[in-house]
């Protein structure tokens, strides 16, 4: 089948506006521009307060739909909104600058999804020194208290709801299930160690350090391997494991491009009808492969609730020094997770794919 549902996470949807002089004037009033290695956009800001909004990339549909959350809630605010991002997933470097440039500018506050969730620290606290308020969006700082507040789906909960899912699926089988672990990258980010964690004491297997990945002795888990949380790296990591034992017959994926990619290597091998994949994302393309049937199931995210609510946050700060509060029982602001899928299970809270197309994004 058309496997659109993944290279559509590669789409470039932004572009990049101005010039890095232009942001200069930020302070003043003036226009937004682009440093090097990074997008910005925004208007003219006159007295209005500065947010700013960073994000890893500005082509991944996630980020492009935060960045569209974002300025909805700018606008709605009266707040004037001032966007960068990486060059790429990890770029480290691009987004130190776009901090550097927000306190130039004198920006109220700083929404950022980090690309090094420890490196990013210092910068972090530069900008809190400066009297801006920091957010997270998305992926937790190293600590997670060097921001001010996260905004972000409870991964650990989005892995356990694609976890009962698949027990309820296999049934019996259950019990002889032989699975495959996606997972992002070797270092393990918290969002990585959250949704395999979560996953694995969904489906009701008992977790060494709920800290660690790998450290089980479940002999139903047939390996682990990583993808970078892309289609080339998910079609890689299912051949590897594949080799290691041929009669897989559940996959997890960290997200939606490794499951494409996971998919067409089953695909490939003609595994595709006999093994159920989930994953975690909840973007338009990976709804649409639940429908299709190469998915079981997703546990979607909202990327545009993050943004809004915390551009929510940031004006407030800026009106009048409020500062947001934690989910209650939780260290951050839960903006919630549904299960997408046309195969329900007893017992597992769950939207079918029409819920999950009028809620997704991408």
């Amino acid at each position: 089948m058309n496997l659109s549902w993944s290279s559509s996470r590669r789409t470039t949807a932004l572009i990049s506006l101005g010039a890095a002089a232009a942001l200069a004037l930020a302070g003043c009033g003036g226009s937004s521009g682009s440093s090097s290695g990074s997008g910005a956009s925004g208007s003219s800001s006159g007295e209005k307060p500065i947010v700013g909004l960073i994000t890893k990339t500005d082509t991944n549909p996630f980020f492009v739909k935060m960045k569209e959350g974002a300025q909805q809630a700018a606008d709605q605010a009266g707040v004037t909104l001032q966007s960068f991002a990486g060059k790429a997933d990890g770029d480290n470097e691009s987004q130190v600058q776009a901090i550097e440039n927000l306190i130039s500018a004198g920006a109220k506050g700083i929404l950022i999804t980090p690309s090094d969730s420890k490196a990013i620290v210092p910068e972090i606290d530069k900008a809190k020194q400066a009297g801006m308020l920091v957010v997270a969006l998305d992926t937790p700082t190293d600590p997670p208290d060097a921001v001010d507040a996260t905004f972000a789906t409870d991964n650990f909960q989005a892995g356990v709801l694609i976890g009962e899912w698949a027990k309820g699926k296999l049934g019996p089988a259950a019990a002889q299930a032989k699975i495959a672990m996606l997972d992002l990258s070797p270092n393990h980010p918290s969002v990585d160690v959250a949704r395999d964690q979560g996953f694995l004491q969904g489906f009701g297997i008992d977790l060494a350090d709920k800290t660690q990945i790998g450290d089980e002795n479940d002999p139903r888990i047939v390996g682990h391997d990583s993808t970078n949380g892309a289609e080339d790296g998910g079609r890689t990591a299912m051949e590897n494991l594949l080799q290691k034992d041929p009669n897989i017959n559940l996959v997890y994926t960290i997200n939606e491009p490794a499951a494409a990619g996971a998919y067409q290597a089953l695909k490939a091998a003609g595994k595709d009808k006999s093994v159920t994949i989930v994953s975690v994302d909840g973007g338009c393309p990976g709804v649409q492969a639940v429908k299709a049937g190469q998915l079981g199931a997703t546990s979607q995210q909202y990327p545009l609730k993050m943004a809004q609510q915390g551009v929510a946050a940031v004006a407030a700060y800026a009106k009048d020094g409020t500062k947001p509060q934690a989910t209650a029982g939780k260290t951050f602001v839960d903006t919630g997770v549904t299960l997408i899928t046309d195969q329900p299970q007893s017992g597992v809270d769950s939207k079918d794919t029409t819920f999950g197309l009028a809620n997704c994004w991408g």
